[in-house]
């Protein structure tokens, strides 16, 4: 006979790397969902390795929101691409909305092009230019490249820990604003992408360091795909500081990269880590298509106290 002992200690925890990053074995996640113990371990698994995997899990879309669902309250999307399954609007299915490219008169190639120009610009949190970015991010891969297509992600804690004392105390006191549509390279003439832009601007004043709302750790809150500028620095002086902070917070040694299977899940803290989205498969001519679930956030918190401010955009709790 099984006892509640022994269902806790079959989830064990094995961390895949230095800093951030554990896979978590021993649990079906459409069928554990009712047991507390199991829960709570992952939800400890989470905040202390930032991202945890698991493998060979039998999700659907109802399974995938129900699972989301213990952990917080699933963000239901007013805007998503044509790919996403219609009755589960929690549900946002990147296969098309990765391929933004095709929605405003340029192919994928020259929109990644135009969005991504350097390797430090791909680097982001998901919805970092909201008020309240997502508290979490739990995506699942349904059909995957044979190789290629790996993500990774980087623990922004560690980032700030290994800072030296003096930056430290320096970057405590700062906040930036981050602007949906930061790095873009616009086309010449009429741009149907900067039109959207204009037309759905989300912008918000953020602190460089967050404290994390459930365990006080210090986090390096920088990206390279929202951050505008420092505010209380010169924008001469902002750009070599940004540079600096963001190379800092993807160090190798902060990091974890993760191979895709069908039935993979990874679920991240969003609050805690940025992560980079792969870019090696247009070329292979290979399906890749996932399934993300947001969890709702909370407005970001500085050192001082003071909450993030909003610039434009939706209020808090509203997508």
């Amino acid at each position: 006979m099984t006892t509640d002992k022994d269902e806790v200690t079959k989830v064990e925890v094995h961390p895949v790397a230095g800093h951030i990053g554990a896979e978590i074995t021993g649990v079906d996640l459409a069928e554990d969902l009712h047991d507390d113990a199991v829960v709570a371990e992952i939800r400890a698994a989470v905040l202390r390795w930032k991202v945890v995997f698991f493998r060979g899990q039998r999700l659907d879309h109802t399974g995938h929101v129900a699972f989301a669902r213990r952990f917080g309250d699933p963000v239901t999307l007013r805007s998503r691409g044509s790919a996403s399954p219609p009755d589960h609007p929690q549900v946002e299915t990147t296969a098309d909305r990765l391929e933004l490219g095709g929605r405003y008169g340029m192919d994928h190639a020259e929109w990644l092009e135009r969005r991504r120009h350097s390797l430090l610009r791909g680097w982001h949190c998901d919805h970092g230019a909201r008020i309240d970015p997502p508290a979490a991010t739990i995506l699942r891969a349904e059909t995957v490249p044979p190789y290629g297509g790996d993500t990774t992600w980087s623990n922004l804690a560690a980032a700030y820990a290994g800072l030296s004392t003096p930056v430290r105390a320096f970057v405590d006191g700062l906040r930036a604003e981050h602007r949906l549509g930061v790095g873009y390279q616009p086309r010449a003439g009429e741009d149907a992408y900067v039109r959207h832009l204009l037309e759905h601007q989300t912008a918000s004043v953020h602190p460089l360091v967050r404290v994390h709302p459930e365990t006080g750790e210090r986090l390096l809150s920088v990206n390279g795909y929202y951050i505008e500028r420092i505010l209380e620095v010169s924008r001469t002086e902002s750009r070599p500081l940004l540079e600096m902070l963001l190379e800092q917070a993807v160090r190798p040694e902060y990091t974890v990269r993760f191979r895709w299977e069908p039935g993979s899940v990874a679920f991240w803290d969003n609050r805690a880590t940025i992560h980079l989205a792969p870019n090696d498969t247009a070329h292979l001519g290979q399906p890749r298509v996932m399934h993300r679930v947001m969890l709702a956030g909370d407005v970001p918190v500085g050192v001082d106290g003071r909450p993030s401010e909003p610039v434009t955009g939706p209020a808090p709790g509203r997508w």
